[in-house]
């Protein structure tokens, strides 16, 4: 005490006599946990020059927790002011002292921090592996011993990995983590985590076009952010409405919501909110065909992004740019835009998709080369055992002779490691240039959650299939007309990835009649698969329950095979209704593509082929599914 009163604190003029008092008696009393600290200093969190007040007198008495909590403090300013890399700086040098210190506590509290910061720019597997070592190591403290401030880091990792199930489009299994997540803070009657995890489950139901469970989720939300006046979880909310109400076509209230989110988002200062916020209001503008007033605000919200590099609010501002210019009728600046998209489009999709399978396999395989490395150290520590015990030169020359051997099995792993990476780079380089970028990105995410789940048989077995299938698809692309009995084998491996994504309800059968050799039949490579891929999408993704596609090879009339592909989905005009409601409309040009091919290669035969569409309806009525019927001559 007389040494506290002896102290001189360096207190500038306008830090308030009260917190002057606050702080003496912090560090008198000298709190451990998070929520007891957080007691004398809430009210001064959010200014960054009284939080590096309480850096500097801490120090001057050891107090490590209050420091740690104000390193943390100040990184969350900076970060909700889009300001990353002073951001992670701070949450680092609070991590380390808390590492130093051995509070376990603030370690989680500091892990979380930097997880989110990873995930906004981004980062997805450093983000990842944050979350994760900030769960594992909560979990490892017994229920009943764990502080407040513990139990509420063990939602925020809860929450973040969800946030991460979110960016990998794998909507369910992220509201079943925020659903888990809320559970817990109704326990805690923690409303700012209740509010963050609707918001959400909003964004998982928009994103799945459950709009009216979107709406639902915003509100609660924002009945939640308004409780607790929390400034910009009421601007978030808004505009999430705004733009559930732009997809209602609501366009008078969202546009009211979208303005007044803006000036309250500018007096906020988050760079991220702001763009988004310009972005939607163009894109209202564009709907309701104000078209000056939505190239301002596009305009403005794509300079922002940019200043700040937000790669997806790139990608979208310079998609509702080239939809503008189309409606103007200027093709040359609608394709400059549009290329600009797909630009930063795939940029995002490398940094969430390839490049995190890459370091995934590339973990494992190092994981495995240290295991082995260790398993060699052991066995040779056993042996200068035996060696001492023996004293014969016979075991000194035997494991001379391993340890050579052991080096140079390693050197050559290494060699091969660093062969099979260059190969897999060139081979993505190839498989781009082939495949669908969309059927790629879906299937790289099926895979990428087995491991992630630690799921690793799945993970090889589903690797292997879409590895056969890759092959196939380059061997079948250089040539140009191959055997039935392969594309119907590569459409089989297709199939069975795509349903990786349908939770296995797709039942895909193949029929044959029995007098058609289809090891001696041709047709032009690939030609299949892309009717598969639209039954898939446009007739059964919409559809509950069970989903039946059959394809059918049967004799026709004299010089055809008939080729039938039939889905029990939901029919064309309501496939075309529900394409209607989407935002962004993606045309499928697969087959059209195929006719043509189709059309060049029945030049080399008398006959020429033919497709027909048959709509199937059922005792009522009702569509009941769609028939696809290809007439491919072999004469």
């Amino acid at each position: 005490m007389i040494l506290l009163t002896a102290s001189t604190f360096s207190f500038s003029q306008e830090t308030s006599e009260e917190f002057e008092s606050t702080l003496k008696n912090l560090i008198i009393e000298a709190p451990s946990t998070y929520a007891e600290i957080d007691g004398y200093l809430r009210a001064y969190r959010k200014d960054t020059s009284l939080m590096k007040l309480v850096v500097e007198e801490s120090k001057k008495f050891n107090y490590w927790e209050s420091q740690i909590y104000a390193l943390n403090q100040m990184g969350r300013v900076y970060r909700d002011i889009s300001q990353y890399p002073k951001a992670l700086e701070l949450f680092q040098d609070a991590l380390k002292l808390s590492i130093e210190t051995e509070n376990l506590e603030f370690r989680v509290y500091s892990l979380n921090m930097i997880s989110v910061v990873y995930r906004r720019t981004d980062a997805i597997k450093s983000a990842l592996d944050y979350s994760q070592e900030a769960l594992e190591l909560a979990e490892t403290i017994p229920f009943e011993n764990r502080s407040t401030g513990l139990k509420r880091s063990i939602n925020v990792s809860l929450n973040s990995i969800g946030n991460i199930y979110q960016l990998l489009e794998q909507y369910d299994l992220a509201i079943e983590k925020f659903n888990e997540s809320m559970k817990l803070e109704n326990e805690l009657n923690n409303k700012l985590g209740l509010a963050i995890n609707h918001q959400n489950v909003g964004e998982c139901y928009e994103a799945q076009e459950k709009l009216d469970l979107a709406l639902e989720s915003f509100q609660k939300s924002l009945a939640f952010n308004t409780e607790i006046n929390s400034e910009k979880g009421k601007i978030i909310c808004n505009y999430s409405i705004a733009h559930v109400y732009v997809h209602l076509n609501k366009m008078e209230e969202a546009l009211k919501l979208l303005n007044s989110s803006l000036k309250r988002a500018k007096n906020l200062g988050d760079q991220e909110i702001i763009a988004t916020v310009y972005i939607n209001l163009g894109w209202a503008y564009l709907n309701v065909g104000d078209y000056n007033l939505a190239e301002s605000n596009l305009n403005e919200g794509l300079k922002i992004a940019t200043e700040y590099n937000f790669p997806s609010e790139i990608a979208e501002a310079n998609k509702f740019l080239s939809e503008l210019w189309m409606k103007k009728d200027d093709f040359k600046r609608a394709m400059n835009f549009y290329k600009e998209s797909k630009k930063y489009e795939e940029q995002v999709t490398n940094n969430l998709n390839l490049r995190y399978v890459n370091d995934m396999i590339v973990r494992y395989e190092a994981e495995k080369q240290s295991d082995q490395l260790k398993s060699l150290e052991e066995e040779v520590k056993n042996q200068a055992i035996t060696l001492r015990k023996n004293k014969t030169m016979l075991l000194i020359t035997f494991i001379g002779l391993a340890l050579v051997a052991g080096i140079l099995y390693i050197l050559y792993r290494q060699y091969q490691l660093s062969s099979e990476k260059k190969l897999l780079t060139l081979e993505q380089t190839m498989l781009r240039s082939q495949m669908n970028p969309h059927f790629l990105f879906n299937s790289l995410n099926s895979i990428k959650l087995y491991i992630i789940n630690n799921e690793k048989k799945n993970a090889v077995h589903y690797l292997n299939k879409f590895s056969k299938l890759v092959r196939k698809i380059l061997e079948a692309s250089s040539q140009r007309e191959i055997p039935l009995a392969e594309e119907l084998e590569t459409v089989e491996l297709y199939m069975n990835i795509e349903n990786i994504r349908f939770s296995n309800e797709i039942i895909f059968k193949i029929n044959v009649e029995d007098d058609i050799d289809v090891h001696n039949v041709k047709i032009p490579s690939l030609i299949l698969q892309p009717f598969l891929e639209n039954a898939l999408w446009h007739g059964l993704s919409s559809k509950e329950g069970e989903k039946n596609i059959t394809l059918d090879v049967m004799k026709g009339v004299e010089g055809f095979i008939n080729i039938a592909i039939t889905d029990d989905g939901v029919g064309r005009d309501a496939a075309e209704k529900i394409k209607e409601r989407k935002v962004l409309k993606r045309k499928s040009v697969g087959i059209d593509i195929t006719k043509e091919r189709l059309a060049n290669f029945s030049k080399d035969y008398q006959n020429s082929f033919h497709v027909e569409i048959i709509d199937i309806y059922d005792n009522e009525n009702k569509a009941s599914g769609t028939k696809i019927m290809l007439h491919i001559p072999t004469i």
